[in-house]
């Protein structure tokens, strides 16, 4: 069946397409599709579908690792289906236990609702706000359930299914504890799309267990099993583990144009084509990464920061950066060092504990000797006093001697 255009009740789309080339679009870049028949067959009524994605607000900025999905998003929205954007608002009070090796610390209501706020301002600025999205909390059913609905949702699972889990199942063997709190996020994150009525959802590979639990507690409830898409990924800054806040290896995605571009020159080059693959809509080859690696990563740089503050913001970063480490012929990758807003007076830190604080020196008499030898730079620029104090909003670069560079900004 030729879907057309959607029934005169629902969003139009802006061209004709079929079911085959839509399913197209969906399956770009995804990992897992589970599964192909089920999604062509809901793609095949000619409806929009219900896509969901949930994040739950446990830090206050999102990050480029995000967007990875929330790009995915927003071509499925331009192509008229409707986006469920779930705060998981109740859930962030438990923790997501995907990949953790130790129980997590619950977040307070007041964490929560503060990360929360800064959620819908980031996400629009890749989603069309105005264009088929919904913004839900999932506090609004899960706060209503019943102890006799609550119990009735825990009797769908056995133990023996959650500790299939790899994270779960290792914890367990290594004898860590598993709290019967984290037992119920896959319920949880499962209910739901129950409550949504989900026909498709979106996750990372890490999402694949509690994305598969949504899928058969649908079933269980008497509701057709939601497809499951599954999204690689990224590695944050150290090319080994997959960027986090809570790791100190993300761009964040409030950081400013200097910030980034700064923060995409000091990935790994083998983490190049990956960047550009899933974080921007550019092309490159693999030959002209291998060839020239610091001019893609430039080129990269701006092509993300285009996307968020636009090119000539993109310009401006590269040209400070060229002024502050090409022609200056300092290094291109220098260690990212983050420091507590507590370690600051009056919004500044000085430079002798900036120093202590940065690793740089091993003492602040150390630090403060190498001031009054005129050893240390800011920016470029030499210190003159031991103290002379600075913001660290954007980062800023310090050079201690010849040969030691760190690149400081706030936690």
């Amino acid at each position: 069946m030729d879907c057309g255009l959607w029934a005169d009740d629902c969003v139009k789309i802006t061209k004709l397409m079929t079911p085959q080339e839509q399913l197209k679009i969906f399956k770009e870049n995804t990992v897992d599709l589970i599964s192909e028949a089920d999604l062509l067959k809901k793609l095949e009524r000619g409806k929009p579908l219900r896509i969901k994605y949930g994040a739950d607000p446990s830090a206050p900025d999102l990050h480029l690792g995000h967007t990875v999905p929330l790009r995915k998003l927003k071509a499925l929205q331009e192509l008229g289906h409707t986006i469920v954007f779930l705060i998981g608002d109740f859930t962030a009070r438990i923790g997501d236990p995907s990949h953790r090796s130790e129980t997590r610390k619950p977040l307070t209501a007041e964490e929560i609702k503060k990360n929360a706020e800064t959620y819908q301002a980031q996400v629009f600025r890749i989603l069309d706000k105005n264009k088929n999205v919904e913004v839900v909390y999932n506090s609004k059913w899960l706060d209503a359930l019943k102890p006799t609905d609550f119990l009735a949702l825990t009797s769908k699972y056995t133990v023996a299914r959650i500790l299939e889990r790899d994270d779960f199942k290792k914890r367990y063997d290594d004898k860590q504890p598993i709290t019967i709190l984290e037992f119920l996020y896959p319920l949880m994150q499962g209910y739901d799309s129950v409550a949504l009525k989900a026909d498709v959802e979106l996750g990372g590979t890490d999402q694949k267990f509690n994305l598969l639990v949504g899928r058969e507690l649908q079933r269980d409830y008497g509701q057709e099993p939601q497809v499951v898409m599954t999204l690689p990924i990224i590695e944050g800054l150290d090319g080994k583990q997959k960027m986090s806040k809570s790791l100190s290896n993300h761009i964040a995605l409030n950081d400013q144009p200097e910030e980034m571009f700064g923060k995409v020159m000091s990935i790994p080059d083998p983490l190049i084509g990956k960047y550009f693959q899933y974080l921007t809509d550019a092309k490159i080859s693999a030959k002209d990464i291998e060839a020239k690696p610091r001019d893609a990563k430039a080129r990269l740089a701006r092509d993300i920061i285009s996307i968020y503050y636009g090119k000539d913001a993109a310009q401006k970063a590269s040209d400070q950066f060229d002024q502050v480490f090409k022609n200056k012929e300092l290094p291109d990758e220098i260690e990212e060092v983050k420091i507590a807003k507590d370690k600051l007076q009056n919004g500044k830190i000085d430079i002798v504990n900036l120093l202590k604080e940065a690793g740089l020196v091993a003492s602040k008499n150390e630090g403060r000797r190498l001031v009054e030898q005129g050893g240390v730079k800011v920016n470029k620029s030499k210190v003159e006093s031991p103290e002379s104090s600075f913001a660290l909003d954007p980062a800023v670069i310090v050079q201690c001697g010849k040969r030691k560079f760190a690149r400081v900004s706030l936690k």
